[in-house]
């Protein structure tokens, strides 16, 4: 197998690593200032993420930066260093002190700040034991595969939203207030948006509280089992599908460099020559009725969607509540 090069015969993980400690070298990036994430490095850059993660990994391997919780990635070295840092011999060592501080609930917290920031693609059991500065192997007596921690994970992230003891007695405003709360949470964690499917669903406790709020709000209206789970079901996918679209954007503003106008912009040549074809009559006669162009605002979709959804389940919820 080759190893990829750029013009200089040089890996391009390798020149980041060079522009990175010129910056740090230079005194544009002081010790204790974060460094640009995996994400930005390869938006920066060009490259994929694996890419990236190597060249930070490299300096990370190289002491240039280091890791801290709820940080991120920082310029290693916030005080000047003594010539030999020595402890007293009963003291732990930094390492094993860490290991003693280590929980479930920190490695939990850690690798959901990796991967709000990151995405899921750029966490690994290495990387969460790295960023709170213990060994490789100990996150593993908590936690046994990265797949569990992902569970662990949305687990929390779901859990941080939660419904008051006093429910709206309207369904309607109970649908909304719940749909919603989804929806923030997505916002927050656009990765959720990539664990589970309708046909496999996610089966941890906290999201199933959302469920329970959602299927009480449709419950004692006279809906036979099928249907209201049906409405339950079509409520989420709403959510879930628009939010598996905030991962894809930061995904690919990641990998491409480009963002959303960017990429629109470097396509105006193909997107003119469909409305110039007149084979799409309709679409060439919307785009040429937008004054600025459309902005897709999936916030705003989302809102419009709900609302259409419910005018469209009104009738049916509110005949079957009649007729029982």
């Amino acid at each position: 197998m080759t190893r990829a090069t750029d013009a200089t015969g040089e890996p391009p993980y390798m020149r980041i690593v060079a522009e990175i400690r010129r910056r740090i070298a230079d005194g544009e990036l002081a010790p204790g200032d974060r460094v640009p994430s995996t994400r930005q490095v390869a938006g920066e850059w060009g490259v994929a993420l694996a890419t990236a993660t190597k060249a930070l990994t490299t300096l990370r391997l190289g002491g240039l930066v280091e890791t801290r919780p709820r940080i991120g990635t920082v310029v290693a070295g916030t005080a000047p260093a003594a010539p030999a840092r020595r402890r007293p011999s009963p003291a732990p060592e930094p390492e094993q002190e860490q290991e003693q501080e280590l929980s479930l609930d920190r490695i939990v917290r850690t690798a959901t700040e990796i991967a709000d920031a990151e995405g899921l693609s750029a966490l690994s059991m290495r990387g969460v034991a790295a960023r709170l500065g213990v060994a490789a192997m100990s996150t593993y007596r908590y936690v046994p595969s990265k797949e569990d921690l992902v569970l662990h994970m949305a687990d929390a992230a779901f859990g941080e939203e939660s419904y008051p003891a006093d429910a709206p007695e309207d369904w309607r405003t109970r649908i909304e207030l719940g749909t919603r709360t989804l929806w923030s949470l997505y916002r927050k964690h656009p990765w959720l948006a990539q664990l589970g499917s309708l046909t496999r669903p996610l089966l941890v406790p906290n999201l199933m509280v959302h469920g329970e709020w959602m299927l009480g709000a449709l419950d004692g209206h006279g809906l036979d089992p099928t249907t209201l789970f049906d409405i339950h079901v079509l409520l989420y996918s709403h959510v879930q599908g628009l939010a598996g679209h905030l991962e894809m954007e930061a995904h690919a503003e990641a990998s491409t460099g480009q963002s959303e106008d960017q990429w629109m912009d470097s396509r105006a040549p193909a997107l003119q020559g469909l409305v110039e074809s007149g084979r799409f009559p309709t679409f060439a006669k919307m785009v040429g009725s937008f004054t600025d162009g459309y902005d897709l605002n999936l916030d705003a979709l989302f809102e419009f969607g709900l609302k259409a959804l419910l005018d469209g389940l009104t009738p049916l919820i509110e005949k079957q509540k009649a007729v029982a």
